[in-house]
């Protein structure tokens, strides 16, 4: 029979460690009896944390929670920007030009096009012709008016010389008549008779200076008639009225259009630009003038030369077409930001609407650009 060499003298205490030789047994919680390793076992008891470190671990835990969510909240920013410095801020647009339609000033039938969707043109360049024959015809009647009255002006001019030597001598038959009637040699009834014909001759020669001036306002206006056709026929010859590409045709030859009747649509090359949406704290920074810099989807590597054209003075919903996911409840500032027309006259062969971008924009102007914005678009 075997001896229970337990020593139940001593009480076991959680803060002590528990001894165990060989042939002890261990007591279960389901009051069974396990053996004891034949090697010495020692089993630690559990150490109670105290309440200060407890408060240390949570300290560091939310001191970590914070600087991670820093961290993140200034990646974000970082990606946001594209990595700008501050002082520079950026935004998604599409590169557009003011489009300039070519109308026809009278109704009339087309009759010449010499332009067509995207030929280069210059001021003044003739894009297309309409039929002026009617308005020629016109013009022919008022040729011919014009030289009707310049010869009845010249017919009223020597009327006037004519009458003016009638006065001449009508006043000269006066001066003898009066000398002769004062010595005796002439009646008063004949002085009478040359002061009544000297007054009809001054009379009808006031009448002739009339007839000049009549004559003189009828051959203006049949003069400005004549420039009148001649401008109308002038507006028939449909031209450009700026640097630009043609980009639609709407009208062909033989097409009877009326009035204000759209024949191209054309872009003018030198206002191109692109509009950016910016958020209230950014756009608030920038002015008019502010330097800038166009980057082409098409052609990353170069940065184009721009300025500040346009700010809002009121915020408006981002359009669909530029905004991002995140800013779709927002309301942002529309910026403008212009090329310099001197750059495009010399690239006006690269100039595309409707290519999507970004825009730079510099609102402090101490802070340089970065490398990557640093290009020309001269290069």
């Amino acid at each position: 029979m075997s001896t229970d060499n337990t020593d139940t003298s001593a009480p076991s205490s959680p803060a002590h460690d528990v001894e165990v030789r060989h042939g002890d047994v261990l007591p279960r919680s389901d009051n069974a009896v396990v053996p004891a390793h034949p090697a010495l076992l020692v089993v630690p008891a559990p150490i109670t944390p105290t309440r200060g470190r407890l408060r240390w671990k949570t300290l560091a835990l939310l001191g970590i929670v914070i600087i991670g969510a820093g961290a993140g909240a200034a990646y974000w920013w970082h990606i946001r920007q594209g990595g700008l410095p501050l002082g520079i801020v950026s935004g998604n647009g599409r590169i557009e030009a003011d489009e300039i339609d070519i109308d026809t000033k009278f109704a009339g039938r087309i009759v010449e096009m010499l332009a067509d969707e995207g030929d280069r043109v210059t001021p003044q360049q003739v894009v297309a012709r309409m039929d002026t024959r009617d308005i020629e015809a016109s013009l022919k009647k008022s040729d011919a008016q014009v030289e009707g009255a310049q010869e009845s002006l010249d017919e009223a001019r020597a009327n006037v010389v004519q009458q003016t030597t009638q006065v001449t001598l009508a006043q000269q038959q006066l001066d003898r008549t009066s000398t002769l009637v004062a010595r005796g040699f002439a009646t008063n009834e004949l002085l009478d008779e040359r002061r009544q014909t000297l007054n009809g001759a001054t009379a009808a020669l006031s009448m002739a200076n009339d007839r000049v001036g009549e004559a003189a306002r009828a051959l203006d206006a049949a003069t400005h008639e004549v420039e009148l056709y001649k401008v109308n026929i002038a507006d028939n010859t449909l031209v450009a009225p700026r640097n630009g590409r043609i980009e639609y045709r709407i009208a062909n030859i033989g097409e009877v259009l009326p009035a204000g009747g759209k024949v191209f649509t054309m872009l003018d090359l030198e206002y191109v630009y692109m509009d950016i949406y910016l958020p209230t704290d950014e756009a608030g920074k920038v002015k008019i003038g502010a330097d800038a810099r166009i980057v082409l989807d098409a052609v990353p590597n170069l940065a184009i030369p721009a300025k500040v054209a346009f700010v809002a003075r009121q915020a408006q919903f981002t359009p669909k077409t530029v905004e991002t996911k995140d800013e779709r409840e927002l309301l942002m500032f529309r910026i403008r930001v212009k090329i310099d027309p001197e750059r495009l006259r010399a690239h006006a062969a690269s100039v595309r609407s409707g290519l999507p971008g970004v825009a730079y924009v510099r609102y402090d102007p101490a802070i340089a650009w970065p490398p990557k914005l640093q290009g020309d678009v001269a290069q």
